[in-house]
Formats: C-alpha cells, sequence, structure tokens
C-alpha cells in the first residue's frame, strides 16, 4: 500500500517542524525496499508440533557425522520398541550406508539435512536448491527414493527457503523441545528439559552425532519416563497423518 502525506507549509511553521516532514517522507520512501522476514498465516510454514489434544509425540535425531553414537542410540531404540525420525546428511548417508541401512531395518523414518551440512541463510538461494536436488541424487542411488522430509541444517530457514523445498516436494520439519544435548550440559539437564517440558503433538530435537555424548545415557531414562506419562512416540509422518493434525509457525 502506498502512503501519501500532504503537509502543508505555513510560513509561521518552523524550520524544525519542515525538518521532521522531510526526515517522515524520507523514511517512508526507504520503507518500500524493506524486506521483512515475517511468517504468516499466509506464508510457508515449517512443522513444529503437531496436535496438541492428542498425546502423540515425535522423538527426531539430527547426524551429521560420527557413528558410534548412532550405533548405540539405535539400540537403546530396539530396546525400548521406540520408534524416531531420523535426519540426516547426504554426505553422511554417503559415507555411512550401513548405518542407515540399520535405521530403516530398525522401522525408523528418514528425513534429510540436504547434502552438506551448512546453513541454508549463508548461501544463495540457487546454491541451497543444488545442495537439495544433489543430496536427492545421493539417497536415491543409497536406494532411498521416498524421502521428503527435510530439516535444514541448524534450522535455519526463511520463507524462500521454505518455499523452494516445498517447490521440490519437501516437508519442512522444525521442533518445540529442544534439550540441547550436542552441547553436553550433563545427561540430568537433557533429561530434565525433555521430561518437563515435552506436551501432546511435541517434536523433539536430540541428536545422534558423535559429538551428542550425554544422548543415550539420557534416553534410558527418557523413553521409559515419556511412555509413563502416557505419550505414544511415533514418526513424523504419523504425526503429520493425524486426522486433526495441526502446524504451527515457527519464526
Amino acid at each position: 500500500m502506498n502512503h501519501f502525506y500532504v503537509i502543508e507549509m505555513k510560513r509561521r511553521k518552523s524550520w524544525l517542524i519542515i525538518l521532521f516532514a522531510l526526515f517522515t517522507a524520507l523514511l517512508i520512501w526507504n520503507q518500500k525496499d524493506m524486506v521483512f522476514s515475517v511468517f504468516s498465516n499466509d506464508s510457508p510454514v515449517a512443522l513444529s508440533k503437531g496436535n496438541a489434544d492428542e498425546p502423540n509425540i515425535a522423538l527426531t535425531f539430527n547426524i551429521s557425522w560420527g557413528e558410534e553414537k548412532a550405533l548405540e542410540i539405535l539400540e537403546i531404540l530396539e530396546k525400548e520398541q521406540v520408534q524416531a525420525t531420523f535426519f540426516v546428511s547426504g554426505e553422511w548417508a554417503e559415507r555411512h550406508p550401513g548405518i542407515l541401512e540399520k535405521i530403516s531395518e530398525g522401522k525408523h523414518e528418514l528425513g534429510m539435512l540436504g547434502y552438506r551440512y551448512k546453513s541454508y541463510l549463508d548461501q544463495e538461494i540457487d546454491q541451497v536448491r543444488k545442495d537439495l536436488l544433489y543430496a536427492k541424487d545421493i539417497f536415491k542411488k543409497l536406494g532411498y527414493e521416498d524421502v521428503n522430509l527435510l530439516r535444514t541444517p541448524s534450522g535455519h530457514f526463511n520463507d524462500e527457503i521454505i518455499e523452494l523445498a516445498e517447490s521440490l516436494n519437501y516437508e519442512v520439519i522444525h521442533w518445540n523441545i529442544n534439550p540441547n544435548d550436542w552441547e553436553n550440559p550433563g545427561t540430568s539437564a537433557i533429561v530434565d528439559t525433555v521430561m518437563k517440558n515435552t506436551d501432546n503433538g511435541d517434536i523433539i530435537l536430540m541428536h545422534a552425532s558423535d559429538a551428542a555424548k550425554q544422548t543415550a545415557s539420557a534416553l534410558e531414562t527418557i523413553l521409559p519416563g515419556l511412555k509413563n506419562k502416557g505419550f505414544q512416540l511415533v514418526s513424523i509422518s504419523e504425526l503429520i497423518n493425524q486426522v486433526h493434525a495441526e502446524t504451527k509457525i515457527v519464526d
């Protein structure tokens, strides 16, 4: 919308008022070229929460390097009979096809972090497109053609990135529970954050890279604890496909 201000200047108006009017006009003119990154109801969205009326929650893991912790976490998930969603970079997938196979064999869901784990906000949109398309090719060559869940590296995105992802048939997945386990704040701190804050429909972010040294031990308490609270741990796709699933806008 264009705004027009008509200022009638009278001789007896002081020069201060004239300066103020000129400053205001200049500000309005400059605002035409300003870009605001705001997520509204008409903007693309990233899923960060499911249906708050249902006790279903999704446990998700990011992996971009290493193998020891991923295998340890898979063993714990199998022991507790819990299904999770793993978001892995294409670069990692190339190097660890055997672990990727174990994730699939364990009935876990697979999503991607693009190819190279580098913030998309630090790249031109054409570079982001190339990264996503290359990752798609890598997963296809590894036998995973139906990977359509995307978590952007470091969770960084804007409207343009989400629109690009959607044009390539990806569903962008964020989170709303984050114990920052990759920082290794202590097993108790990880457990407390998840157990105190998790509610219906939540998406929990954790890490299965080797840098996350306390995640596996925290899961031994978290998984039975969440079950005891009545939560059902489901895949992201199940969360999305619930009849009354809702999307929550994130900014």
